[in-house]
């Protein structure tokens, strides 16, 4: 895999910013909460990997829990990545602290599996990554040192980049974040903590509404417009 994952890349083009109703950027989308350092220590959800559609060039996707990347150049996170390469859609899960490159989890994942992922702050500078396929029947855990400011949290559905390039977005099935937990609670998630991903002119994924009590959404990929697609025929 030559994927790797990266900070928030807000979009600059000059259109609009959404204010209360959300964040643009060039790759990722979802939900990120912002705080002072030091705010978040533990983040948790639960999701089903979705299906990738064929495409006839390279796209990737990831959908993943994280703390920092959002007005910072820190991450730590772990997901799912859901790619379609050279006529063949790839499934795996995944971990990864900034600026290290991305680890694969060598463990079995297909379309469908539920996801449970937690990263929690253990003492002083050590996290635990922690990652349950409870469709495979298989869980995966590692501790590592990691010193971000900890200012956001994420729950977010990624173009990732590719060498140094942002990557095709993949057209996924829908991507549903349940059980959201931040610090052990509901993030009680609103709409002007949503992110949107536009990929040239388009909106390349785009996440819904919070459910009533702040702590599930769901993320889909766009399509294509009907007159690029006319032009890919």
């Amino acid at each position: 895999m030559t994927n790797f994952h990266s900070v928030c890349k807000r979009d600059t083009s000059g259109r609009p910013q959404l204010n209360s109703l959300g964040w643009i950027s060039a790759n990722w989308s979802g939900y990120a909460v912002s705080g002072r350092s030091k705010s978040f220590r533990r983040i948790s959800a639960t999701w089903h990997v979705p299906f990738v559609r064929p495409s006839s060039k390279p796209t990737y996707s990831s959908a993943w829990i994280g703390i920092d990347g959002f007005g910072n150049t820190s991450l730590i996170q772990t997901g799912t990545g859901q790619d379609y390469i050279n006529g063949k859609a790839h499934y795996y899960a995944w971990w990864e602290i900034l600026p290290q490159a991305m680890t694969l989890i060598p463990l079995p994942v297909h379309p469908g599996d539920q996801i449970y992922a937690v990263i929690t702050k253990i003492k002083s500078s050590t996290w635990l990554i922690y990652m349950k396929n409870t469709t495979q029947k298989w869980t995966f855990r590692t501790i590592k040192r990691y010193k971000g400011p900890q200012s956001s949290a994420e729950w977010i559905v990624e173009a990732p980049q590719v060498g140094s390039v942002i990557s095709r977005m993949a057209r996924l099935t829908p991507v549903s974040f349940i059980c959201c937990r931040l610090n052990g609670s509901s993030p009680h998630l609103t709409t002007h903590e949503r992110g949107f991903m536009l990929q040239g002119e388009s909106a390349a994924s785009v996440p819904g509404n919070p459910n009533p009590a702040g702590d599930a959404f769901t993320v889909t990929s766009a399509r294509p417009s009907a007159k690029k697609a006319r032009k890919q025929r």
